[in-house]
């Protein structure tokens, strides 16, 4: 039996979880949304998904994104919520299953994953255990799959002051700390204002970068939702689109996850993803600004 899941804290949090309730004999199978809608992962019986959209193939499957939503009746649980964790924690709660408490890390990750933050959680992570954890996930070298499960090993029997104090992770929190502060001067070099949409385009950049990816709400409050744009760090005939409504800012009425699911992509109403040919991206940039110009329920 094997978790698949994404590597972000959600994904992370939901592979503590499964770890705790299921019979897993084989390593976490850490792969990114778009690797499931464009079939390039094969999905085998006894998988348990968990924050990826659902493939037909696995034996359980756990998610909250609205752009994944399905009438099939599926093993696992489905729910339009904070978090995938959330989701799977109320299920193996409900089962009776978990003998370790684990309403902290679930609040956090709720909180995390549907970024319902603070001007001064955005502005000063650091102060913020949980978030500064979050923003340690990665996925950029070889040095990245280990660390996640260290982190899923450490969730598991450590409190977070314990978990801040690992080695590893002292070091990747110090390195988030200075990213964050570089990561300001190139927002505000490369993003670009459309009406109320911020637009950072890193794709003139040897190398896209890492950030806090809730700091334009605060760089730019007059935007109501931001878009970033950067080609696959492996790939450059790939370009991924990440887009977000503004957490400080409630009049964008868009529902990004399904705007993106017309893309290949997806995600929740207020934030999502795709990944789409380099030659396309620039005339599919044009119409999703578009539709979010006009700002309409969709």
């Amino acid at each position: 039996m094997r978790i698949v899941t994404r590597p972000d804290f959600d994904g992370i949090v939901c592979a503590v979880l499964i770890y705790e309730t299921e019979d897993i004999n084989e390593p976490v199978l850490w792969i990114e949304p778009s690797q499931v809608q464009h079939g390039e992962i094969k999905i085998k019986k006894g998988d348990i998904m968990a924050n990826l959209p659902y493939d037909k193939r696995c034996s359980m499957w756990f998610d909250h994104h609205v752009s994944n939503e399905t009438e099939k009746k599926i093993p696992g649980a489905f729910k339009i919520a904070p978090s995938a964790a959330g989701v799977a924690y109320d299920y193996y709660k409900g089962l009776g299953r978990l003998e370790k408490n684990f309403d902290e890390l679930i609040k956090e990750t709720d909180i995390i994953d549907a970024a319902d933050l603070s001007r001064d959680m955005v502005l000063r992570p650091e102060e913020y255990p949980y978030i500064l954890l979050s923003m340690t996930i990665n996925n950029r070298d070889e040095s990245d799959p280990p660390y996640w499960n260290r982190l899923a090993a450490l969730l598991r029997e450590k409190n977070i002051s314990e978990i801040l104090d690992d080695s590893e992770v002292k070091k990747r929190c110090k390195m988030v700390v200075e990213e964050n502060k570089a990561f300001e001067k190139i927002l505000k070099t490369h993003t670009k204002i459309h009406g109320s949409i911020s637009v950072a385009d890193f794709r003139n950049m040897e190398k896209a970068p890492s950030g806090n990816r809730f700091l334009t709400y605060s760089l730019f409050p007059e935007s109501m939702a931001s878009v970033k744009i950067r080609y696959d760090h492996k790939d450059k005939n790939i370009v991924l689109l990440s887009i977000g409504r503004s957490i400080f800012n409630d009049r964008f009425r868009v529902n990004i996850g399904k705007l993106l699911s017309r893309y290949g992509g997806g995600g929740h109403a207020g934030a999502g993803g795709c990944s789409m040919d380099s030659s396309a991206a620039d005339e599919n940039l044009k119409e999703i600004l578009e539709i979010m110009h006009k700002n309409q329920s969709i």
